[in-house]
């Protein structure tokens, strides 16, 4: 196994944005491709890592950049402000992760009729927004994202199947959010799943994330057997 890894500049209008991709040189020929959206601060080496993990795993992985090449917010307030921009204009995020997707589809490594994209918390929503917009992905999956629908879409097209991995104790979820989410699917006729861990809030597959009492705390066994649920849809939609 050799991963080779670089970053790529691609553009969506004016914004120059920075992509990481990862592979393993080793497997001959084109492969499916995973793209990865950031938590709110921005892509960072959690991503990036995340990345490596999927080349291991014989995919192609695209942690793509929703704000814009080198920038990261180091404190709450700089990564809300990079943040919520694009949560109040959600055209503008739809745009944003679209440009993603294009970029990725060039790819030499690529197989363009096999990829699926991935978030964790902001990034959550940009890749359930990709579904939205009926984007030509086979599935998304995301880590304790933000679920709400956007309010420039009367109704969802989406075509790709659906994982959510969701902290049952999320505060930032909440259950009348969960249940309107599974709702909207329902209505929407998409093949969804939704895995909720017990005793488990928000940002439990970051290492980092350490208060359970403001709601953020890494939790060992959801993070384990979220990116195996993870592994096992991949299977299934790249079939």
């Amino acid at each position: 196994m050799a991963i080779i890894t670089n970053t790529i500049n691609y553009v969506d209008g004016d914004t120059l944005l920075e992509g990481f991709f990862a592979f393993d040189d080793e497997i001959q020929g084109q492969r499916p491709a995973v793209l990865i959206s950031h938590p709110w601060a921005g892509r960072s080496e959690f991503t990036e890592n995340k990345a490596r993990e999927l080349a291991k795993l014989g995919y192609v992985g695209f942690a793509l950049d929703m704000y814009g090449a080198g920038k990261l917010g180091q404190t709450d307030a700089e990564c809300s402000a990079l943040m919520n921009p694009l949560i109040a204009d959600r055209a503008l995020l739809q745009r944003r992760i679209s440009a993603a997707l294009a970029n990725v589809r060039l790819l030499p490594w690529v197989n363009d009729k096999k990829i699926a994209a991935m978030g964790f918390c902001f990034g959550g929503l940009c890749v359930l927004d990709l579904a939205r917009i009926g984007a030509n992905v086979k599935g998304v999956v995301s880590f304790h994202g933000n679920l709400t629908p956007p309010n420039n879409l009367e109704h969802s097209n989406i075509s790709a199947k659906v994982l959510v991995l969701h902290g049952h104790d999320d505060p930032l979820v909440p259950p009348e959010q969960v249940a309107a989410f599974e709702h909207e699917m329902t209505q929407a006729g998409v093949d969804w799943q939704l895995h909720s861990y017990g005793n488990t809030v928000h940002a439990f597959t970051n290492p980092l994330a350490s208060d359970f009492a403001a709601g953020y705390k890494f939790d060992e066994n959801a993070n384990r057997r979220s990116w195996q649920a993870m592994e096992n849809f991949f299977v299934e939609i790249f079939a």
